[in-house]
């Protein structure tokens, strides 16, 4: 099973809280990251791309890096482990990212993909005057799969001449393409993204769900291999979770407890709103999970808290969950997660086992 980490580009991580640890994004925090993640043996690091915060006390990813240019510098400080960043689809043409995509391809010896960021919270865009309007909403699978199809033809012809409702290429060119195959990751949760990432993705982020709930995104994962079994392809499932650990369970929990009493109420209101503004959003979907109430200070993603063994116990029942090919990995402080992770859980995974015999 592959492990990744989903490296926090915006301050304080995905921790919405004022109790949790505050830290600013930096270049050097991420290299950190990434460096560990990839002593470890971990699999890849994905960056997202946020481009307004929630606000509240926390000033919540009010403080954001950008993917494209942060993996650029990771890329060229690191040698094994696979790197994805995001691009938001309303705010770069299609064949720049396929030229910015083919020249970190180059910086990292064939070690790269993308993230394809459809977009749901509308105010993002319209601070920059990029928001098409709410028919947006209904039409965003759409605008992303021309998007990506010009992103194919761009890499593996090095030509394009695609003309579509929103892009229209003429004899388009790309030069160097890249030398491995640029996989492109996707994360939808209603039907309709689970379609987009069947059909294009190589691999699909789902949301976990719960407190120390492991197999509960089960419903989740089958949808995703279903819409896989219509186009036909082989489309990785990789679920997001995030780890609280600490020596024992009960110290563990404490930390969580405090994390949620310091709820950050200011930034989670505004994240609501947000998440609520498409009203055509299904029940699944990824906007409707985030206003959940029960996802206050995490995203609804699915957190494990517990000892190390515990976690670790966890994350193999994680595994089990038919089409489970990998796990995306948050933490509440990542430099210390990550050793955490990486001496104390990870050895207590038996999912885990043939990959650390052949790191060593």
């Amino acid at each position: 099973m592959d492990i990744g980490v989903f490296i926090p580009i915006g301050n304080n991580g995905w921790l919405i809280s004022t109790t949790s640890p505050q830290y600013m994004p930096t270049f050097e925090l991420n290299k950190q990251i990434v460096l560990k993640a990839e002593h470890y043996g971990l699999e890849f690091a994905l960056s997202m791309i946020k481009l307004r915060g929630f606000g509240g006390e926390s000033e919540f990813w009010d403080h954001n890096l950008e993917s494209f240019t942060l993996m650029a510098g990771l890329a060229a400080v690191t040698k094994k482990i696979q790197l994805y960043a995001s691009v938001a689809v309303l705010t770069i043409p299609p064949a720049i990212v396929a030229r910015m995509a083919s020249t970190i391809d180059s910086i990292s010896n064939g070690r790269f993909g993308v993230n394809i960021v459809s977009g749901w919270a509308k105010m993002e865009y319209e601070q920059m005057g990029l928001w098409p309007g709410d028919e947006y909403f209904a039409k965003r699978y759409d605008y992303s799969t021309e998007y990506v199809t010009v992103l194919r033809e761009l890499w593996e012809k090095g030509t394009s001449n695609f003309k579509g409702e929103y892009f229209k290429m003429d004899d388009c060119k790309l030069s160097p393409r890249p030398q491995a195959e640029m996989k492109i990751v996707c994360a939808g949760q209603s039907p309709r993204g689970m379609e987009f990432g069947a059909t294009w993705g190589n691999y699909n982020f789902t949301l976990g769900k719960g407190v120390n709930t492991p197999t509960a995104h089960a419903p989740t994962n089958l949808a995703m291999l279903e819409a896989a079994k219509k186009t036909g392809r082989d489309v990785g499932n990789y679920v997001l979770m995030m780890v609280i650990a600490d020596e024992t369970d009960e110290a563990a929990m404490a930390k969580w407890k405090r994390y949620n009493e310091g709820a950050d109420m200011g930034a989670l209101s505004w994240m609501a709103g947000e998440a609520n503004a498409d009203t055509n959003a299904a029940d699944g979907g990824t906007a409707k999970r985030i206003s959940a109430p029960e996802g206050a200070i995490n995203f609804n993603m699915g957190t494990l808290v517990g000892s190390y063994a515990t976690v670790a116990k966890l994350l193999d029942e994680c595994a089990t969950v038919p089409a489970t090919k990998g796990i995306m990995l948050t933490f509440d402080d990542f430099l210390i997660g990550l050793d955490q992770f990486g001496e104390r859980i990870q050895p207590l995974m038996k999912t885990r086992a043939d990959r650390m015999k052949v790191a060593a």
